[in-house]
């Protein structure tokens, strides 16, 4: 027999509450690793990941979204060299913070992914859009493959580093410090929002003009700011110059970023 209405809707708005409770506690030893998107399958890879030293811990999630979560994580092994870090003076081994994005592997997340694949060359193959865990797959290889061609700018265009690719798991560099991500342009509290609206203006037009990119999805909630820099991030969907709507996501790139910073300047 159902539950009456009344106490299913009680259930679930304390089950609401608890979840946004675990999202906002500060603490990261505090923070709850259990989330929709840990399904069995990803938990044994995270599980290989800490048995082959590649980290040491996995934490709280630091940024909910709709196709992917992000968690914190520490190691003590260089991602690059497969080497553990030397030890200091004293003798003790340095740990370095890590951003672990777990893609979630519901089809239904990515439904509305086609046209951000259909009609880009490196996609000319097929997408696998059939089957669910290839597609998530595919897709986070995506934002490693993107992250990787902005990451040869030097540092014109500051995004994070991806480390490993397994799945639909990506280890990558943490933006931010001991234990606090950095915040999204959204919740930055900026004494000068000019430089910070030149430097996402730049963003653009290196993307474009440097990556052969545009971003597609540019907003105040994929932009981070850190150390006084603008960060890029979830740039899965980013597609290449040449992609038949490329402009138009550009247009509308620059339309969302314009209408953000009109209220800021």
């Amino acid at each position: 027999m159902g539950l009456p209405n009344a106490v299913s809707n009680s259930l679930h708005k304390s089950e609401t509450a608890i979840d946004d409770d675990r999202i906002r506690i500060k603490d990261k030893s505090d923070r709850a690793t259990v989330e929709n998107c840990l399904d069995p399958r990803t938990m044994l890879q995270i599980e290989k990941m800490i048995n082959n030293q590649k980290i040491s811990k996995l934490f709280g999630c630091v940024s909910t979204g709709k196709e992917a979560n992000v968690y914190l994580a520490e190691g003590s092994m260089d991602l690059i060299n497969r080497e553990m870090f030397a030890a200091d003076v004293n003798g003790v081994i340095p740990v370095r913070e890590y951003a672990v994005k777990i893609f979630k592997t519901s089809i239904l997340i990515f439904k509305d992914r086609e046209r951000y694949v259909s009609g880009e060359f490196r996609f000319r193959n097929g997408h696998c859009k059939g089957n669910p865990r290839k597609m998530v797959k595919l897709w986070a290889e995506k934002e490693v493959r993107n992250l990787k061609r902005i990451h040869i700018t030097n540092g014109l265009i500051k995004v994070p580093y991806p480390y490993i690719l397994k799945n639909n798991i990506i280890v990558m560099e943490f933006v931010g410090e001991n234990g606090k991500a950095a915040p999204r342009l959204r919740d930055a509290n900026l004494a000068d929002w000019n430089a910070s609206y030149m430097q996402t203006i730049l963003i653009i037009r290196r993307l474009y003009n440097s990556c052969k990119l545009v971003h597609a999805d540019l907003s105040e909630y994929n932009l981070l700011y850190h150390k006084d820099e603008v960060w890029v991030i979830d740039v899965s969907q980013a597609v290449e110059h040449d992609h038949p709507m490329a402009l138009d996501f550009l247009r509308r790139d620059c339309s969302i970023i314009q209408d953000f910073f009109s209220k800021k300047l």
